[in-house]
This record gives structure tokens, sequence and C-alpha cells, in this order.
């Protein structure tokens, strides 16, 4: 896949960051989405130095991928027993108009 070179800001800090074509705005929401959260925790008065702040912001987001993942696999369970459910109901209803039917 061909690739380009994106230049993003973060907390005030451009780098240039190489993506993949047409994932460019994506980057830059990503880009601007860790600029507003390393500047909250940046805010709170415990956090006392950049790396801090980077850790702190790096562990929340971390939390929040494992919830969401845990979330989605619990919704993916559960539309699995709706599916089987389903086809069960299905199966049911055939066997029944098939009894009419002989």
């Amino acid at each position: 896949m061909s690739q380009r070179s994106v230049e993003i800001n973060i907390i005030d800090r451009k780098l240039k960051v190489a993506c993949p074509i047409g994932q460019e705005s994506a980057l830059l929401n990503a880009a601007a989405e860790l600029t507003k959260r390393l500047t909250k925790t940046s805010n709170c008065k415990s956090i006392s130095s950049p790396e801090q702040a980077i850790l702190m912001t790096a562990l929340n987001l971390t939390n929040e991928l494992l919830a969401t993942q845990n979330k989605l696999k619990a919704e993916q369970q559960d539309n699995k027993a709706k599916i089987a459910l389903l086809q069960s109901t299905i199966e049911q209803a055939i066997v029944s108009t098939s009894k009419k039917q002989a």
C-alpha cells in the first residue's frame, strides 16, 4: 500500500508521519484527539512532567480500548445466542409446517 508523509501537530510539536494514502484525515483526527487528551491530563495538578502526562494518557487510552474490546466481545456472544435462537425458531417452524402439509 502506498504511503505519504503527513505533518501532524501534537501539543505544539510538529511531526512528519508516514501514513497510508486515504488515511490522512483519520491520522489528523487521531492527532487532534491525542492533543486534547494530553492537554487535559497535563492540566492535572498531580502530573509533574510531560513524560508523566504521556504515560497517564496512554494508560487511560489503553483502559478505554480494553473496556471497549470486552464490551464488543460480550455483544458478539449475545448476538451469537440470538442468532442461534432465531435459527432454532425457524427450524421448528419449518418442521411444524412440513408436518401439517404431510
